[in-house]
């Protein structure tokens, strides 16, 4: 079986750095510490000088496939992912078909056992009338239930009160919901047009798509979770208005009702439409920069439990449309890490939070078995960083499908060096190896 030592490492995991070896046998980590003494016909990869994160767990991205392959795959973004360190995806269901039956779910899962080059687990998606679907669902394979309570492609927007209570009483999955209230966006876009017509110009997104859309439907969402028992987790919260719903008060296993930022709101801010126009137009939009910086804060207090991409990948020339056509989403699994290595050296956020928010949560929140930890017994699942070395994001590194990058020019300080995936090397400074070692998660319930 084959055996790799990791030696000299700094390990960033369990809220401490520490100097450690690690002793891999097979797909599992053995031993934490003096690995001096174990085989000889073991691998030795010296890590002095450079840091250890167990393998990110990325709760949100859409890879697209299947229905929508000459935006992105599985194959191509999971490969992307293994770039960005993200040894661990959730996928969500609104592909096309959507994943809102068993059978597209089960189809999803053969797709990546055949081509995902990274771990996978796929959400399901509810809509207003297949909750007899969702309740014949396994709890152990399927992460989450997901619902759109905004704008949504198809028939996923869940907007009758009555079958989301139904929901909310009837499953014990996590429920993660997009909050945001669709007759406010409607009534927001019909006065920009009377206003601009068919110009409307992208710094209007965050106005269409407001605070006020995303506060009333998070509010609503909590409302009923809290009424109804049920385990609910926020995702993409985008103002500084919406913290107010949440706390920090008590550990996270402890917590019904949680929350997750992604990179963009972080990065980005509304000054950034001028530059950057239509290719950061996400939905929830990015906001204001005070609604930044009180994202940072939130991430930081305890407020927001995990830090996730929400990548969702276009092709540029669909970017690049009007305000009006351009679709909202972009690629980011590739480059995550390296913002958010690029915010600690700017001291906005510690290396162990990093650890603790991309990591150990989403594990801890999702029941993911044997992962999101540097663990005797749990799965070697480790990313092996460079902190301190430059790299300027360019579009022909990119490994995306859809070939552009919202941070193009921009230099990032701490990059992934290597991805170690269920014991074996995934990535290796700038390339994917051929053979894939992904595995399905296991949800531990």
């Amino acid at each position: 079986m084959r055996e790799l030592k990791i030696i000299n490492a700094f390990l960033v995991n369990d809220g401490k750095i520490s100097k450690e070896d690690i002793h891999v046998v097979g797909n599992k980590i053995v031993k934490i510490g003096n690995c001096i003494k174990s085989s000889d016909n073991a691998e030795v990869f010296d890590a002095t000088g450079k840091y250890v994160f167990p393998g990110l767990i990325d709760d949100q991205v859409h890879f697209r496939e299947p229905g929508l392959t000459h935006k992105a795959t599985i194959e191509t973004e999971s490969k992307a992912a293994l770039a960005g360190g993200i040894t661990s995806f959730l996928e969500m269901p609104n592909t096309n078909p959507q994943t809102t039956t068993i059978k597209e779910w089960e189809f999803k899962n053969k797709l990546a056992e055949k081509t995902s080059y990274a771990n996978y687990g796929f959400m399901f998606g509810g809509t207003n009338n297949n909750l007899d679907q969702i309740l014949k669902l396994d709890s152990k394979r399927v992460p989450a239930l997901k619902l759109f309570l905004g704008s949504s492609t198809g028939n996923m927007l869940v907007d009758n009160p009555e079958v989301l209570k139904n929901i909310f009483e009837n499953t014990d999955l996590v429920i993660a919901v997009h909050c945001e209230d669709e007759t406010t966006i409607t009534n927001n876009l019909k006065a920009a047009k009377v206003k601009y017509g068919e110009n409307i110009p992208i710094e209007q997104h965050p106005e269409i798509r407001s605070e006020n859309a995303c506060y009333l439907s998070s509010s609503q969402a909590i409302s009923l979770a809290k009424q109804t028992g049920a385990r609910l987790h926020v995702f993409h919260v985008s103002t500084a208005k919406e913290l107010s719903l949440f706390r920090n008060d008590i550990p996270l296993k402890d917590k019904k009702i949680t929350a997750e930022v992604c990179i963009h709101h972080l990065w980005f801010n509304s000054k950034d439409y001028k530059t950057k126009g239509t290719l950061i137009k996400w939905n929830p939009a990015i906001k204001t920069l005070n609604d930044s910086e009180a994202l940072w804060d939130g991430l930081n207090s305890g407020l927001l439990d995990v830090l996730a991409t929400d990548h969702a990948p276009h092709t540029i020339k669909e970017k690049l449309n009007s305000y009006n056509k351009a679709p909202s989403g972009g690629p980011l699994v590739q480059h995550s890490l390296p913002a958010l290595l690029t915010a600690y050296h700017q001291k906005r956020i510690s290396l162990e939070k990093i650890v603790e928010k991309a990591c150990h949560n989403p594990a801890i929140l999702f029941d993911i078995k044997n992962r999101g930890y540097i663990r005797e017994g749990f799965f070697a699942d480790l990313v092996i960083i460079d902190l301190d070395k430059k790299h300027t994001v360019n579009k022909k590194d990119l490994l995306y499908k859809c070939g552009w990058s919202p941070f193009e020019g921009t230099t990032f300080k701490g990059i992934v060096e290597k991805t170690l995936l269920n014991g074996q090397w995934a990535y290796n400074q700038g390339k994917v190896l051929p053979k894939s070692a992904a595995m399905a998660l296991i949800f531990d319930r």
